[in-house]
């Protein structure tokens, strides 16, 4: 796929019949009930439908309230026709988990709950159905009550450590690992995870004892013009011509935002769609400048609305903003989204909210092109950041170890640069806000305490850029934790606190798949917008954006997932990644 580093899993050409973006994933890699190499189930494996030794389970509640349903449960013994129910639904479960269908999973193990609130077997499978959907908040509880019905549960230990290990708490992850290991010694996977945390635990030590040493960022000494261009590289160079220029700071200045050839633009975007990269020079040209460039703005955009339509010659068209959620690596449904609304330009102007990269494997190529738009004209494309666009959700779920195949560390560490820096947040035409995650919950927080949030930096574990990038919207009044684990969820007087405090009248957010590719929340007052349909091949979701015209109302495109070649989700992940494909 590339001339640069190491080649990525093989894939089959994209074809016309090809569907297997309409695959189904299975369940950790491998069918449920595979054995390990020494003969025992993995712990991460689907248990199966027999009963505990004992006849019995401990306690588990509905979702809403998992841990506090968990701690009070009744000791008596389940009856029979009560037990009978409870393993048929759990079954029901453990099918929908092994084919992907994470949020049915769910259904089926909470109704199973209610018939046997005591099972430390399906608290465990859902503690791993949360964390396939990053409920990683959830997936503590359940785990935690697991542990507590049956304090020699493996599988329990095992799924509260793949969640803390998530939320970057390695200490609490290694911790259950020792359980594990303790518990089955002879299981290589524990120990893997095992030694993994430890290596996570002696790097955040490490990290921290320099912190203070650190020195110029590598943006400031890494030298691109230094990047010989082999003479097998057949793809585009930025002036159009068949060589790199002589002259590397003619080069640099074509980086320049808004000064990048739009023919460049397009012939990556052709060179990205047959399979293959541009070179790893104009790639840390791009980054280095997309990251000076991200750094000059504040952490709140304003978008104004176009004072022209996308099609001169199309009088029915009126001039409009284009809003898409996650779009996570899906880089041919991007094209999709692109064939369907036209290229971005200053008059065809999109808002990506965040989300681009991981799960999806050409992840890559999706950001690379957001970013060539943007060094091109600056008014054509705007990007917030979102949660994955951090050190450890990239670790975790693909795109470092897609970057380390496709060009190097370095680049890796270029990107993690330039994400420091994209905004949080931004407005149209003062009207809406727009944010990865979701609002503050802090009464008064006005859109200025936005522009002045410290950027260049990891995502601290709360406060007002955690609450942005993670929050979730719920249903009734108040601020709860968060399902996540990190940030809250955030009720409708929230909403339309925060709204009418800031002379706004919508938030449109995204963070979450949806079936129809958008929800409609609060009374009106709040959008979520997912932009990548079937997402990691096995949702069977619809995709979605939004058009904001002149009268900033929603107006919603909906669309099915598209061919992609044959590399499936995830599959750079590697390590603790594995826990989560």
């Amino acid at each position: 796929m590339s001339s640069e580093g190491t080649p990525p899993p093989p894939v089959a050409p994209l074809s016309d019949d090809d569907d297997s973006s309409r695959g189904s994933s299975t369940v950790d890699g491998t069918a449920a009930g595979t054995a390990t190499e020494n003969g025992e189930a993995s712990p991460m494996e689907v248990e199966s439908s027999k009963p505990s030794e004992n006849g019995e389970s401990s306690a588990a509640s509905p979702i809403a309230s998992v841990a506090k349903d968990a701690a009070s449960a009744a000791e008596a013994k389940i009856p029979e026709d009560s037990e009978a129910e409870a393993l048929r639904l759990k079954d029901l479960g453990n099918a929908q988990l092994s084919e992907g269908h994470f949020l049915q999973a769910i259904s089926l193990y909470t109704s199973s709950l209610e018939y046997n609130s005591k099972s430390a077997i399906v608290l465990s499978n859902r503690a791993l159905a949360y964390i396939k959907v990053e409920n990683y908040g959830l997936a503590i509880q359940d785990a935690t009550a697991a542990i507590k019905a049956d304090p020699n549960y493996a599988k329990g230990y095992y799924r509260r450590g793949t969640a803390h290990f998530a939320l970057s708490k390695a200490k609490a992850a290694r911790k259950d690992f020792r359980a594990v290991c303790k518990l089955r010694p002879k299981d290589k996977d524990a120990r893997a995870k095992l030694k993994a945390c430890e290596q996570a635990v002696r790097e955040a030590a490490f990290a921290a004892a320099i912190e203070s040493e650190a020195g110029a960022p590598l943006s400031d000494t890494y030298d691109p013009s230094a990047v010989a261009v082999d003479a097998g590289y057949d793809g585009p160079h930025p002036d159009g011509g068949t060589e790199p220029l002589s002259d590397a700071n003619l080069e640099d200045e074509l980086f320049t935002p808004g000064k990048l050839p739009r023919k460049f633009v397009m012939d990556a975007i052709d060179r990205f769609r047959s399979q293959k990269l541009i070179h790893k020079r104009y790639v840390a040209r791009l980054l280095i400048s997309a990251k000076h460039y991200f750094q000059s703005l504040s952490s709140l955009m304003e978008i104004p609305i176009p004072t022209e339509s996308p099609d001169s010659s199309d009088a029915s068209a009126k001039p409009r903003v284009t809003v898409c959620g996650d779009t996570h690596g899906q880089y041919y449904d991007v094209l999709n989204i692109f064939e369907m609304n036209g290229y971005p330009s200053k008059n065809n102007p999109y808002l990506f909210n965040g989300d681009f990269v991981d799960r999806g494997s050409f992840s890559v190529e999706t950001i690379l092109t957001y970013l060539l738009f943007k060094m091109s004209d600056p008014e054509c494309i705007y990007l917030i950041r979102g949660n994955h666009e951090t050190k450890n959700m990239t670790n975790i779920y693909g795109f470092q170890g897609e970057v380390n195949a496709k060009y190097d560390e370095k680049i890796f560490d270029l990107f993690l640069e330039m994400f420091g820096w994209l905004p949080l947040a931004a407005t149209i035409s003062d009207s809406v806000f727009v944010t990865h995650g979701g609002l503050p919950t802090e009464p008064g927080v006005t859109l200025d305490d936005v522009r002045k949030i410290k950027r260049g930096c990891e995502p601290p574990e709360s406060g007002l850029m955690s609450d942005l990038l993670w929050s979730d919207p719920q249903p009734f009044p108040g601020k709860s934790p968060s399902k996540r684990g990190v940030g809250y969820s955030f009720g409708p007087d929230i909403t339309e606190a925060f709204l009418k405090h800031n002379n706004l009248n919508l938030l449109v957010r995204s963070h979450e798949v949806k079936d129809e590719g958008y929800l409609i929340e609060h009374a009106g007052k709040t959008i979520t917008v997912f932009s990548a349909p079937n997402y990691c091949d096995s949702m069977g979701n619809k995709g979605a954006f939004i058009h904001f015209g002149e009268d900033l109302e929603p107006k919603f495109t909906q669309y099915d997932c598209v061919p992609h070649p044959s590399v499936r989700p995830m599959a750079y992940a590697a390590g603790m990644g594995g826990l989560f494909t």
